[in-house]
């Protein structure tokens, strides 16, 4: 298939985990691809491995003026977007006894004001019909431990795309949001946790899985590309779930 020939996507934090799986996907269907990450090796290699369709541009979610910079240098490449799939953020984890305004103030800063601002910036660059995916996460939905505030961060996405919709709807666009269960990441890596703690932290979110295992980033990919095609074009500010059951039975 190739929907998305002679399009262009960008993909934020594309370099790593289920955004360089998306990246990787768009391309392989026909499109030019602009990813961005934080760190600039594990970009420059995202970018030598998706191939010459890929502009990688180095930027961080979480302040006004990082996204009118990633808009800026899309604007000034002579870039407009078909599909976009704000995809970058933090995940981080504390009990209601552990948290403090750091971690909000990260957390919040990353997941929910950087996506705000940066679609702020993107839209005028947005093309007639253009689809926007944010990342969400089944937090928003379960009542798991320690994630309170990460949730709530999640939650706000799935407001946004329909607020935002419906806002953007005159201009052709729409936002929606997928949200993954348990995902094989290097995320589970980024935990601060010891080899012994992550295994059984994962075994123990496995457990919880009624399909008996973890994601892949290929299948979240696979949701991204659908709600970013026209194939999907009568699906407009709500959320697809795709976490094994996990959040359903």
């Amino acid at each position: 298939m190739n929907r998305f020939s002679g399009k262009t996507v960008l993909v934020t934090g594309g370099s790593s985990g289920i955004g360089f799986a998306a990246a990787q996907a768009f391309v392989a269907e026909g499109a030019r691809v602009v990813i961005t990450g934080r760190d600039p090796q594990a970009l420059e290699r995202a970018r030598t491995e998706l191939g010459s369709m890929v502009l990688a541009v180095r930027n961080e979610t979480g302040t006004v003026a990082a996204a009118r910079e990633l808009a800026g240098a899309i604007e000034s490449a002579g870039i407009r977007l078909d599909a976009v799939f704000l995809n970058a953020g933090v995940a981080k984890f504390a009990s209601l006894a552990e948290a403090d305004e750091p971690l909000w103030d990260l957390i919040f800063d990353s997941n929910v004001k950087g996506v705000f601002f940066q679609l702020q910036a993107l839209a005028p660059l947005l093309n007639q019909g253009a689809s926007i995916v944010l990342n969400g996460s089944i937090n928003a939905h379960i009542g798991m431990p320690g994630t309170a505030i990460y949730a709530a961060s999640k939650a706000a996405l799935i407001s946004f795309a329909k607020t935002l919709s419906a806002e953007l709807l005159p201009r052709g666009a729409r936002v929606n949001v997928v949200s993954p269960g348990p995902v094989a990441t290097p995320l589970y890596g980024k935990l601060g946790l010891d080899p012994d703690q992550v295994a059984a932290t994962a075994e123990s979110i496995r457990a919880q899985v009624p399909a008996g295992r973890f994601g892949e980033s290929k299948e979240i990919a696979a949701t991204v590309l659908h709600l970013a095609s026209t194939e999907s074009s009568f699906i407009v500010g709500t959320e697809i779930i795709v976490d094994g059951g996990m959040s359903q039975l």
